[in-house]
């Protein structure tokens, strides 16, 4: 199983701010307005993960996700 972190393409949309809400970016995917790694993507569901580049209209960018730092339990005593 892959672990590598990923976000629904929707949910990336309104994190950079192309969208403003789940309806518009459903829209805009649905519309054919968005390619992911130069392909037309039309699946709002479609796993986005580091690396990955989307370009909707004039708006292009690369998506990479930062880990969270694994946390220890602090010893006891």
């Amino acid at each position: 199983m892959d672990d590598a972190p990923a976000m629904r393409l929707d949910d990336v949309l309104k994190f950079f701010g192309v969208a403003g809400t789940g309806g518009h970016a459903k829209q805009l995917i649905q519309s054919g307005a968005v390619r992911v790694n130069g392909v037309t993507e039309t699946r709002r569901k479609h796993l986005i993960r580091a690396g990955d580049s989307i370009v909707v209209g004039d708006e292009a960018f690369v998506v990479e996700f930062e880990r969270a730092p694994k946390l220890e339990p602090e010893p006891e005593g």
